[in-house]
């Protein structure tokens, strides 16, 4: 019986939060997509693979130091094999010592338990500044807006 994507959706943060992104990778079905809508400069857009989430996955927590997740609201929809998770996120950039502060929707699809889509729309902006990479952003941004 297909797992609900809340069911999901929650191990994985509590993973995110135990730093094993080995195993938050391995939540994805082996061809699973996830995908960022907004992200700009360098981020990709769009990961194909388990694989691919667990390269992309890899330097993550020399990143982000999570440290709590508050609050996690879950919407369903028509269709039970995808969710709306909404969630905080916060903790400390390792590379600048500042808080980190992170708002996320996620559009979660699951098939049978693995995640088949995982499309998460995080800002940016919010995201480069808590890496200590805005710089490199803006720049990527400049020469993107010139060619």
């Amino acid at each position: 019986m297909p797992r609900a994507p809340e069911e999901t959706m929650r191990p994985l943060l509590e993973l995110m939060l135990a730093k094993d992104m080995d195993a938050v990778a391995g939540l994805w079905a082996e061809d699973g997509t996830a995908e960022f809508p907004f992200a700009a400069g360098a981020s990709p857009r769009r990961l194909v693979g388990r694989e691919a989430v667990r390269g992309y996955l890899v330097g993550f927590q020399e990143v982000y130091d999570v440290r709590e997740i508050p609050t996690i609201t879950v919407h369903h929809t028509e269709r039970p094999d995808t969710g709306v998770v909404e969630y905080h996120a916060m903790g400390r950039s390792v590379r600048t010592g500042e808080p980190y502060r992170m708002k996320y929707i996620v559009v979660i699809t699951v098939q049978d338990g693995p995640i088949t889509r995982f499309r998460d729309y995080w800002d940016p902006l919010a995201n480069a500044t808590a890496a200590g990479a805005l710089p490199e952003l803006l720049d990527s941004l400049r020469s993107a807006a010139v060619r």
